[in-house]
C-alpha cells in the first residue's frame, strides 16, 4: 500500500518595521515638529514688541485678545495698531531708542512724552541758544536732525496717523512784517514733516500740520520762556478691529491743554520774532 506523502506548508511571519516599516515616518514626524517650534521661537525672539504681544495674546485667548492688539489692514508698517492701552508701551519704545542717541544727555531735558486725550504727544522744545532749530529760522540744526530721523523710523513702523504742530513764544519778530511767528511755527512743522517723510513716516500717515504761533503757550505765567517754543508730534489713537467697547479715533478730538487758549486758525500773519 503506498502511502501518501504528506505536504508541509511553511508561514514566514511578517517582520514589524524593518527598512519597509512604518515606524520611521513617526519618528520623523516628531523630529519635524520639533524643528518648527525652533524655528518660530527663534522668529518671535527676533520679532517686535507688537508682534510678541499679538501672538502671545492669541495662545491666552483665541476668541479676542489677539484683535485687540493685531489688525488685518495690509501695507502699513508692521501691521499692528495702537490704541490706548497701548500707547504707554510706545512711549517706553521711543525713550529706550532715543537714549541710543549720541547727545542724549544734553537732550533728555528738551524731550518731553505724554499720554493725553489726542494720542502719545513728543514735545521737542527748544532752549535759548536753540535745540533743535537754528535760532530764529526753521532750518534744523544736527541735534534736531538726528531725532527726528529717529522717531521716523520707529513711528514709520506703525499705521497709526501722525499730526505735527509747531508753537512759538510771545518775542516780537523783529524782521519783515510779512514773516512772523505764525510762519515760523507752521515752517517749523513743515520742515519736521519732511524730514520725517524722507526717513520713514509715509507720505499718508500726516493728516495735520499746524502752527500755532503763541496762541498755545507752554508756560502762560511766562510767555518769553524758551520751552514755549516746541514742535509737537501726536501719534493719535486707532479704533480696534470688531471691538464695540473701543475708543472712536481723534483724530478730530482736540486737546484739552490746561494752558491752552481758544486755538487759532493755522497759519496767518504776525509781525512777532522768536
Amino acid at each position: 500500500m503506498d502511502k501518501t506523502r504528506p505536504i508541509i506548508l511553511k508561514k514566514r511571519s511578517g517582520h514589524g518595521g524593518g527598512h519597509h516599516g512604518g515606524a520611521w515616518k513617526v519618528a520623523y514626524a516628531d523630529f519635524v515638529t520639533a524643528m518648527m517650534s525652533l524655528f518660530i521661537v527663534l522668529w518671535l525672539l527676533n520679532s517686535s514688541k507688537q508682534i510678541q504681544v499679538a501672538v502671545g495674546g492669541y495662545f491666552k485667548d483665541p476668541t479676542g485678545t489677539s484683535k485687540k492688539v493685531g489688525s488685518n489692514m495690509v501695507g502699513a508698517g508692521e501691521n499692528f495698531i495702537l490704541t490706548k492701552d497701548d500707547m504707554p508701551k510706545l512711549k517706553d519704545q521711543l525713550q529706550q531708542t532715543i537714549r541710543q542717541m549720541t547727545d542724549f544727555e544734553k537732550l533728555k531735558s528738551h524731550i518731553e512724552m505724554t499720554v493725553t486725550a489726542e494720542g502719545l504727544r513728543i514735545e521737542l522744545l527748544e532752549s535759548a541758544s536753540g535745540t533743535f532749530f537754528d535760532s530764529g529760522s526753521p532750518k534744523l540744526n544736527g541735534d534736531g536732525r538726528e531725532l527726528l530721523v529717529t522717531l521716523a523710523k520707529e513711528l514709520g513702523k506703525l499705521p497709526n496717523k501722525v499730526s505735527i504742530e509747531g508753537h512759538t513764544d510771545s518775542k516780537p519778530y523783529a524782521s519783515s512784517g510779512n514773516y512772523g511767528n505764525w510762519e515760523l511755527s507752521a515752517d517749523r512743522a513743515n520742515a519736521a514733516r519732511r524730514l520725517m517723510q524722507a526717513n520713514g513716516i509715509r507720505a499718508d500717515q500726516v493728516i495735520q500740520v499746524r502752527g500755532f504761533s503763541d496762541q498755545r503757550l507752554r508756560k502762560l505765567d511766562n510767555p518769553l520762556d524758551p520751552s514755549n517754543r516746541r514742535v509737537s508730534l501726536i501719534v493719535q489713537y486707532v479704533v480696534k478691529n470688531n471691538d464695540e467697547d473701543d475708543a472712536k479715533p481723534s483724530a478730530g478730538v482736540e486737546e484739552k491743554h490746561p494752558d491752552d487758549k481758544t486755538s487759532p486758525p493755522p497759519t496767518g500773519t504776525s509781525g512777532k520774532k522768536e
